[in-house]
């Protein structure tokens, strides 16, 4: 990933290591300078801290080099700690560039403290650097340009395994291409845990209704039943079904608003249920979605 200049991944091994007083300067404050570090204030009679200890040595060894862990046990070493203005554990500091930029107290669940580590990783530079590609990504991606946007969400997933709008944006980039099982492969890289995201679901969702794909002639056979047709709302909405399911998420939007035009709560808001499954399909940045609420909006306020 030589254009995000993110370097080799750490070891392990290398990401933990208990502290003192005295090595705290070294430890902590310089080795901050080049990579976050956080404090893990601990004693060995604190049931919670050892809630929290495992849980946290996984979460800063799964980002695999780029923020590392300082243990340090308050009863050998209070000095630091009383610096702080430590008054309970387990409490954790973060570092940044030599100082303290954040902290807190208790014994997170995993899922907060991954989001406390992502946080303190998105204020380096190599943490903007990704935000950035990402964001460039999906730019590409909604262009069009499928192959440069699967070349750079490649990169962010390669240093940022975790980083879960980069599997869900390459896993749409392979399903932009029509390669269903490499997408779906791709979205199996976010872990169970992770499945119920709102980015991994759009895109299985938007997998699952590939599956029911029609044919080219029978694609064709059902736009001209509806142009024979225009006022058979069971018709257009089979038409917007079929063509949600090669893709064509602006064609299909279109047909849904349609009835929903006519009629917003159509068979009990079936037209309206299928529009929101269209936009979580296709995701918040398509502009599919984007326009579709935006007209959906128009006729839900009119």
């Amino acid at each position: 990933m030589s254009d995000l200049s993110l370097g080799a991944a750490g070891a392990a091994g290398n990401n933990i290591k208990d502290g003192t007083d005295q090595t705290f300067m070294t430890d902590v404050v310089e080795a901050s300078k080049e990579t976050p570090v956080l404090v893990d204030f601990w004693a060995p009679w604190c049931g919670p801290c050892k809630s929290l200890g495992p849980v946290l040595e996984k979460v800063v060894n799964d980002q695999q080099g780029k923020v590392k862990l300082v243990k340090v046990n308050i009863d050998e070493n209070p000095g630091i700690a009383g610096q702080l203005g430590v008054r309970s554990i387990p409490a954790v500091f973060a570092f940044d560039k030599g100082q303290p930029v954040d902290a807190f107290q208790g014994a997170l669940p995993e899922g907060q403290l991954r989001e406390f580590v992502s946080k303190i990783m998105g204020g380096t530079d190599q943490g903007q650097q990704i935000k950035q590609a990402v964001e460039r990504a999906g730019e590409l991606l909604k262009a069009g340009d499928h192959a440069q946007a699967a070349q750079i969400y490649g990169a962010v997933v390669e240093a940022d395994p975790e980083n879960i709008d980069a599997i869900a944006g390459l896993a749409r980039c392979y399903l932009g291409n029509g390669d269903v099982e490499r997408a779906s492969q791709i979205l199996d890289m976010a872990g169970p845990d992770k499945q119920s995201d709102p980015a991994i679901k759009g895109v299985r969702t938007a997998i699952d209704l590939m599956a029911d794909a029609p044919k080219d002639d029978e694609l064709d056979a059902l736009i001209d039943k509806v142009t024979a047709d225009r006022g058979n709302h069971a018709l257009r909405f089979e038409l917007a079904e079929a063509l949600m399911a090669r893709g064509k998420n602006k064609e299909a939007a279109d047909h849904l608003l349609k009835i929903l035009a006519d009629d917003l709560e159509w068979e009990e808001g079936k037209a309206k249920a299928k529009l929101l499954e269209l936009f979580e399909a296709a995701g918040p940045k398509d502009p599919a979605t984007i326009e579709g609420r935006r007209r959906l909006s128009s006729l839900m306020f009119a």
